[in-house]
């Protein structure tokens, strides 16, 4: 999930876009379960379709609205049955799903078999413009619901088929032994009669299945959410709801969090690491997390996808000091980056520490020669695209620059380009605006090694934001998809994983602790796996 990438209420929407002030209590804010969370938050990319969905601050409200067939767990990450009572099979081809009974969504409906079906069939379908669709690729029938060129063929998957009330039937199109393991993401979640009904009225006021219902939302200001009364789920709410405030500058967001105008910010300015602890008493938490910081680069323009231009991204990476800017500015929130995926994983899980070797060593001379050998930087000089509003990004961005600078000898020869808001910067990604590198952090959508390769690196791939493109890599991350052995799996992604290094796809940079600090008002704080808050377990006082 980009960070990537991924909200308002109108009597505050003016007051909560410059500071949180008077504008987090919501209604009935009184303590106990009663009590709301104030929290920071980001406008999201797109309205809040799973399937639409691709980015961190829009995903935060799709795990506390929707809960799917599976839920990774908040400590560990793992995998586990939600709404799924079981889901068999003897082929990793062929799978029953069976739904379990009782699940209903906040307008009452009854979450069915068809529920998941008819969300899955609308995420797939290319007419509907999903920025998830590629999620479904692996069913059977998506090249004709979604085909690289031309219309559709055919309206519905030929691979998903209703069998009963709360039984469904998944056909793929090749071996994918983890496949139940991805299911735990957003874009497989059910969709209730109203949403294809009367989609306006849903894209205002979505209706899920969680443990909070969307009370009001103002694009801007604040996302109102409330405690799902009858939720079904073990994982009930602990507190009355979550007001989540939009900010355009994080640091505005932390002080608000120190005057006591906030509860929860989940992303602690660099700029503010060295006072967090006294500033917030030691309400302040510093924890590992799926994700990962890198800069991407836009091969739909030629300059960057010759065998030279492969050897300038080697030597650019050489010539960031990722330990010196990890140290410095992020004060050891931030670890050294020394692959494409994340420590999170675990060595079981796919992590191979140093698998990019010297390339993602500080080596100045190597790294100045590399790139002078190699004809120089596209077009004379750098620029790095990132968006302002989130994440510190101008601090590290101009700290990779500075380095890249003095490798170069030349103090013009990378600067950075900030973009107001996270949206904006998405839609410049999206619409190929770019010439140059741009950040590109992923936070993991499941733990697999294949999801911080996949939807990266894969030809056309739902988040290949740059278009890169090898045909060697998909070749090893389909072999290693359709392998039933985990071993052998992790294997294979790890070679598609070398085939990156060697292109330097990408620049990886460091690893990201998930951060937070919060008031004294709120106890039970915590962050999953994945660097989000896990809302529904905080209590208000």
């Amino acid at each position: 999930m980009r960070g990537a990438t991924h909200a308002r209420w109108a009597a505050c929407a003016v007051a909560a876009a410059l500071a949180a002030t008077a504008c987090g209590g919501g209604t009935g804010a009184v303590g106990g379960v009663n009590g709301v969370v104030r929290s920071s938050w980001g406008d999201p990319q797109n309205p809040l379709e799973p399937a639409n969905t691709n980015e961190v601050q829009g995903g935060k409200v799709l795990d506390m609205i929707f809960r799917g067939l599976k839920r990774y767990d908040p400590r560990t990450g793992k995998a586990e049955n939600a709404l799924a009572e079981k889901i068999d099979t003897t082929d990793s081809t062929h799978f029953t799903v069976t739904v379990r009974n009782g699940w209903t969504f906040s307008n009452g409906e009854p979450v069915t078999a068809r529920s998941f079906v008819d969300a899955w069939n609308y995420g797939a379908n290319l007419r509907n413009n999903q920025k998830n669709a590629y999620f479904f690729q692996y069913i059977d029938g998506y090249d004709a619901v979604h085909p690289a060129s031309g219309q559709p063929t055919a309206q519905t998957l030929s691979g998903l088929k209703v069998t009963g009330a709360r039984t469904f039937t998944v056909t793929l199109s090749q071996r994918f032994s983890t496949w139940p393991d991805t299911l735990g993401y957003a874009a497989f979640a059910p969709l209730p009669r109203t949403f294809f009904d009367h989609h306006a009225a849903w894209l205002s006021k979505p209706v899920g299945n969680g443990p909070y219902t969307v009370q009001n939302y103002t694009r801007g200001a604040q996302m109102s959410l409330r405690t799902r009364k009858g939720y079904p789920g073990d994982d009930k709410a602990l507190n009355g709801g979550v007001d989540l405030v939009v900010y355009t500058d994080n640091n505005t967001a932390y002080t608000d969090l120190v005057a006591g105008n906030l509860d929860l910010v989940d992303d602690v300015p660099a700029a503010q690491l060295k006072n967090v602890k006294a500033d917030l008493s030691g309400r302040y938490i510093n924890t590992p997390a799926g994700i990962i910081q890198t800069l991407a680069f836009p091969y739909y323009d030629p300059a960057w996808t010759t065998p030279a231009a492969a050897k300038v991204r080697t030597g650019l990476s050489m010539a960031i000091n990722r330990k010196q800017i990890t140290e410095t500015i992020f004060r050891k929130t931030r670890t050294p980056a020394t692959d494409w995926t994340s420590p999170v994983l675990g060595a079981d899980g796919g992590y191979k520490a140093g698998l990019c070797g010297g390339a993602c060593d500080f080596d100045a001379a190597t790294a100045k020669k590399m790139i002078s050998d190699a004809g120089g930087i596209p077009g004379g000089a750098l620029t790095i695209t990132y968006n302002a509003d989130t994440g510190s990004h101008k601090e590290w961005v101009d700290a990779v620059c500075n380095s890249i600078n003095n490798v170069l000898g030349n103090d013009k020869s990378c600067a950075g380009k900030p973009v107001g808001t996270f949206a904006d910067f998405r839609n410049q990604i999206g619409g190929k605006k770019l010439t140059g590198p741009f950040r590109a952090g992923w936070q993991m959508d499941y733990p697999l090694i294949q999801n911080f390769l996949q939807p990266l690196y894969y030809t056309d791939a739902s988040s290949n934001d740059g278009k890169w493109s090898n045909a060697q890599f998909d070749q090893l991350v389909d072999e290693a998809n359709a392998e039933t052995d985990p071993k052998t799996a992790i294997g294979t992604f790890q070679r598609a994983e070398r085939v990156v290094r060697d292109q330097m796809a990408a620049i990886p940079l460091w690893y990201q602790n998930g951060s937070a600090g919060y008031s004294d008002r709120v106890s039970q704080v915590a962050l999953n796996s994945f660097s989000v808050p896990v809302y529904h377990r905080i209590k208000v006082s």
